[in-house]
């Protein structure tokens, strides 16, 4: 990416090479989606089997695969575990977007320190 005179016009590095293609190593492939691998071992187990049961996990930052739909997971939010059933529209979304961490009360009735 340089100008040699200034009449010329701007020829990027990656058009200049005839004989090279360009290849954006960050454009050419996604990335794998991240599934924890106890998750991903007791899904194969239970879906050889044919059951449903609850799959109790820490792994918010897992990604919902298409082989988890139908099971119900327990994640935890910080202080329990909430149940939470997967279907069809959770796919490619992460386990935590689905537990809230926070729970809001309300707002206070007579906040005066806010006035001031």
């Amino acid at each position: 990416m340089r100008r040699s005179k200034k009449n010329e016009p701007f020829v990027a590095n990656h058009l200049s090479r005839k004989n090279e293609p360009f290849v954006a190593n960050h454009l050419a492939r996604k990335k794998e989606p991240f599934v924890a691998n106890h998750l991903s071992r007791k899904m194969e187990k239970l879906n050889m089997k044919k059951e449903k049961e609850i799959i109790r996990t820490w792994s918010r930052a897992s990604t919902i695969t298409p082989q988890m739909i139908g099971h119900t997971f327990s994640i935890h939010n910080g202080k329990e575990h909430l149940p939470i059933y997967i279907t069809e529209g959770m796919v490619d979304h992460k386990l935590g977007e689905f537990v809230p961490t926070r729970t809001f009360e309300r707002h206070a009735r007579n906040d005066n320190k806010s006035r001031r």
